[in-house]
């Protein structure tokens, strides 16, 4: 019995014929508390973007599970937001481990659901929070691979070979790459970044990052050259009215998506002869290579632009060799 998206505690459930039949029984309290889902669903998202700071991506894919919740409620019977509770939360996460989703997966739905149902009862949409008892299961920690120096040297100097054609995509795809390695930014920073954010002079890049903070980043020389190739022979002939002040464009000439950045990194690496790797993977590369080669944590952190030192420390890790090396520099006993 589908739920219709019109409406958590005034929920109506749709016939067979699909016409919308109103769901009865409702106290006088929870009709006050009424609110269309489509206003519901803007109030939540508002919050997501203004209070919690979480990108696009998260707000959707947050939203998408909402939907998904709600859905599972009306088809169980759960004619208002009050009567999810921590029974049908526990039985919505079954299902999902049912169909096989992946524990990733699941942990976002229930963070989604936590997040939703504290911001109902702190805002009076709904008596009590179910999701307080409720946890799931820990996800896997799965690292993305990490290139050793040579195997990101052969990588970047195919990317060159391959730009001596001058062909503008091509050459847009050597910057890219070489920035990728080189500040260990995200694919979505590196798209969303403008022409006005590159200092050349100073080698340095501006980001927002994830809850549109913003940090510096710099850059080294080999980097540098490729940006400054790109915009000075490749990018003049991509841009367009389109294309604004974008410093990665399109072979159309807008701004290029992210799907491209990971096709084309994913080419050069086919083309080098070396382990297969995304953007992403460039980004743990460079923070590995900076701790093997003495780098601290901490500055570390601030290059990738995460919140916790924990979160760096999930995200990196420290080679058998330096550790050997730090290890023999250090005990008393080595």
């Amino acid at each position: 019995m589908p739920i219709s998206l019109q409406i958590p505690l005034d929920l109506r459930v749709r016939t067979g014929h699909g016409k919308p039949v109103r769901v009865t029984g409702m106290s006088e309290q929870a009709r006050q508390r009424t609110v269309p889902y489509a206003v519901l669903h803007a109030d939540f998202a508002a919050h997501l973007r203004s209070q919690r700071g979480l990108s696009e991506h998260t707000v959707r894919a947050y939203l998408g599970d909402l939907d998904d919740l709600l859905g599972f409620a009306g088809r169980h019977g759960r004619a208002t937001l009050d009567a999810v509770d921590l029974g049908l939360l526990r039985a919505w996460l079954a299902s999902m481990a049912a169909r096989h989703l992946s524990r990733a997966t699941m942990a976002r739905r229930a963070a989604a659901a936590r997040t939703f149902f504290g911001w109902a009862a702190h805002t009076g949409r709904v008596a009590q929070d179910p999701t307080v008892r409720l946890a799931t299961a820990k996800t896997a920690t799965h690292l993305p691979s990490v290139l050793r120096q040579d195997a990101v040297a052969s990588l970047l100097d195919e990317a060159a070979e391959v730009a001596d054609d001058r062909d503008p995509v091509a050459v847009r795809d050597w910057a890219a790459a070489e920035l990728l390695y080189a500040s260990g930014i995200r694919v979505g920073e590196l798209c969303g970044a403008d022409l006005t954010d590159v200092d050349l002079a100073t080698r340095s890049l501006r980001v927002l990052g994830k809850g549109d903070k913003e940090r510096v980043v710099p850059f080294g020389k080999p980097a540098a050259d490729a940006l400054t190739v790109w915009l000075t022979q490749a990018r003049p002939r991509l841009a367009n009215a389109a294309s604004g002040d974008a410093l990665f464009l399109g072979a159309r000439g807008g701004r290029v998506d992210q799907r491209r950045m990971r096709d084309a990194v994913h080419a050069m690496a086919r083309r080098a002869g070396v382990d297969d790797v995304a953007p992403h993977a460039l980004r743990h590369t460079a923070a590995t290579h900076l701790l093997e080669r003495g780098s601290d944590l901490r500055s570390v952190q601030e290059l990738l632009g995460h919140a916790s030192l924990g979160t760096t420390q999930r995200y990196t890790h420290v080679s058998a060799e330096r550790l050997r090396s730090s290890y023999q520099l250090a005990h008393p006993r080595a």
